[in-house]
């Protein structure tokens, strides 16, 4: 899957397309609206990703030129201003969703996840390791017959672990992850979710664990 992501501030931008890289999209950004509508207007997107108030075209601008061009590509709106009539002017130019900031990244996964489903570009909903499946629409844990139902921390967590399996994941990319650049949130939060979600994985006898590597992090693997 191919995005375009549309964002002047060039730290956001940045943390925006690496997001999106790490969670195995191709991600083109780009800090301004003309940009942002010529790359669109190629047809090589499956879906935008857009800031509101950018220079030289605003979002909503550039999504009234691509609906008026005939390009059908999904858009998600990125942007501060929350009044309800600023969401309905972004909706009513053309995008499909409307984000305020600041938000989670889990959060903005799942709206472009669910963006690109209702164009018929399906992201799986089961993630899966070794006979261990995590079902993204009803948020359980299985194995084989065993389920084991996840609260929206744990979830986010298993589908982290699940997307990259023997891979690290440090504690600091989960608070980042889940709970945002700006949180409060320290280390014992993370490992209090990843004890609950052990105690899951074992209740439902899947044959694999959470485990944790000193000074680096957490990574999913075969039990031994």
């Amino acid at each position: 899957m191919r995005l375009l992501i549309a964002e002047d501030d060039p730290r956001l931008l940045k943390s925006l397309v690496h997001i999106f890289e790490v969670n195995k999209y191709v991600a083109d950004g780009v800090d301004n609206g003309e940009d942002a509508l010529d790359y669109a207007l190629t047809g090589e997107y499956d879906g935008l990703v857009l800031d509101i108030m950018m220079p030289e075209l605003d979002g909503i601008e550039v999504v009234k030129r691509l609906r008026n061009a005939d390009v059908t590509t999904p858009v998600l709106f990125l942007s501060a201003r929350t009044e309800v009539w600023q969401r309905v002017e972004g909706l009513d130019a053309g995008a499909d969703d409307y984000l305020p900031k600041p938000f989670s990244t889990a959060e903005l996964l799942a709206r472009v996840r669910a963006m690109l489903r209702r164009k018929d570009n399906y992201t799986p909903d089961l993630l899966t390791y070794n006979g261990l499946a995590l079902n993204r629409s009803t948020y359980e844990l299985c194995y084989e017959e065993a389920a084991q139902l996840l609260s929206g921390k744990e979830f986010q967590i298993a589908e982290m672990i699940l997307q990259q399996p023997k891979s690290v994941v440090s504690a600091e990319q989960f608070i980042t992850h889940i709970w945002g650049w700006d949180t409060n949130v320290d280390t014992s939060v993370v490992w209090v979710h990843i004890s609950n979600l052990r105690k899951k994985i074992d209740m439902i006898k899947a044959p694999v664990e959470i485990r944790f590597l000193r000074g680096a992090g957490y990574m999913l693997e075969d039990k031994s």
